[in-house]
């Protein structure tokens, strides 16, 4: 199965330094693989969307690039180093397929996008002035700046969808997955996710996000990838 792609959003000029990359790719879970012939490469500034039908796969190719599935055949690379040597996660941030955050997790907006940081510090660092700012951002770019001391469970899902977004912001990653930030999310909230994206891709992070539709985040995707048919979930 081969990801098809459509014509660019908007106009992109792509460099030769590949973020990702992926050639002839086979991802699952246990011996059975749900997606095969998987080539995608996504490079600096570019936001690319895949979408696809439920159960096409579209989770399991996220996970399968981070390495929480299998890779049954193919070849997976990170910022030019093939997925298995690859050691500089802080590079990367993930926002997983979850649409709330359990309501008994005791803790504010800012100390969960505080953790953000945390695999940019050895062990025996303690938070300094460059990590403050960084979550002061990250905040300030998903327009949670002034919920930051609000118990997380006293948020929207929409607003709790924005700070799983701002925890991935907060380690200032190079390439940045999405599964389905936009899924059960009002409005408002998507067009603030479109803005922050459309940021990042200024600055020359790299965005895969999965996405069932465009909605408002559709002029800033530069490249929509499809997964044709069906298949089992990973």
């Amino acid at each position: 199965m081969l990801l098809s792609a459509s014509a660019p959003a908007r106009p992109h000029a792509p460099t030769s330094d590949a973020v990702l990359s992926v050639r002839g790719g086979a991802f699952g879970h246990g011996r059975q693989p749900v997606l095969t012939g998987v080539d995608l490469t996504v490079t600096p500034g570019e936001v690319v969307a895949v979408r696809g039908p439920n159960g096409s796969g579209k989770s399991t190719l996220v996970r399968g690039l981070l390495g929480l599935c299998e890779v049954h055949a193919g070849e997976v690379r990170l910022f030019d180093r093939p997925r298995a040597r690859f050691r500089d996660w802080h590079r990367v941030g993930y926002v997983p397929q979850r649409h709330t955050v359990a309501g008994g997790v005791p803790v504010t907006v800012r100390e969960l996008v505080s953790t953000g940081r945390l695999n940019r510090l050895r062990p025996w660092q303690r938070f300094g002035e460059a990590d403050r700012c960084a979550v002061d951002c990250a905040l300030e770019g998903t327009a949670l700046a002034g919920f930051d001391r609000r118990p997380l469970a006293e948020l929207s899902g929409g607003q709790q969808r924005r700070a799983l977004v701002a925890r991935a912001l907060a380690g200032d990653p190079e390439l940045l997955l999405l599964d389905e930030p936009t899924a059960g999310v009002d409005a408002a909230s998507q067009r603030v996710l479109a803005a922050t994206l459309a940021g990042l891709a200024e600055a020359g992070t790299a965005v895969v996000v999965v996405l069932h539709e465009l909605g408002p985040l559709a002029d800033v995707v530069t490249r929509v990838v499809t997964l044709p048919g069906a298949a089992a979930p990973c």
